[in-house]
């Protein structure tokens, strides 16, 4: 049965479920609306994707829709799937690394 809804996906994502739901607290914090697209979260503005959630077997990523567009905090993101994507970008999280939300978040304050 597919996901139909965020809190779903997070039960689901057993592994996964800490860092997926501190990202999510972050996301809702801000003026992003959550949608379910592609059987995972998606956080829009003005009906335009912004930001994904996923999980994965070794890890789980926030995706940056346009993030080749972004010019400052950029350091961890890195092309989803070199040669596949365009503006796609993503922040990888890994079990043993430390979720840096002041970080994440001061990504999504720029244009």
């Amino acid at each position: 049965m597919p996901v139909q809804s965020a809190d779903q996906y997070v039960e689901i994502h057993t592994k996964w479920r800490e860092e997926l739901s501190a990202l999510r607290k972050m996301l809702l914090s801000t003026e992003l609306e959550e949608e379910i697209k592609w059987g995972a979260p998606v956080y829009t503005l003005e009906g335009k994707n912004v930001i994904g959630l996923a999980a994965f077997k070794n890890h789980c990523v926030m995706w940056f829709f346009n993030g080749a567009s972004l010019k400052e905090n950029t350091t961890l993101l890195e092309n989803a799937q070199e040669g596949k994507t365009k503006t796609l970008r993503q922040i990888k999280f890994k079990k043993a690394m430390k979720l840096n939300l002041k970080f994440c978040c001061s990504t999504l304050r720029k244009p």
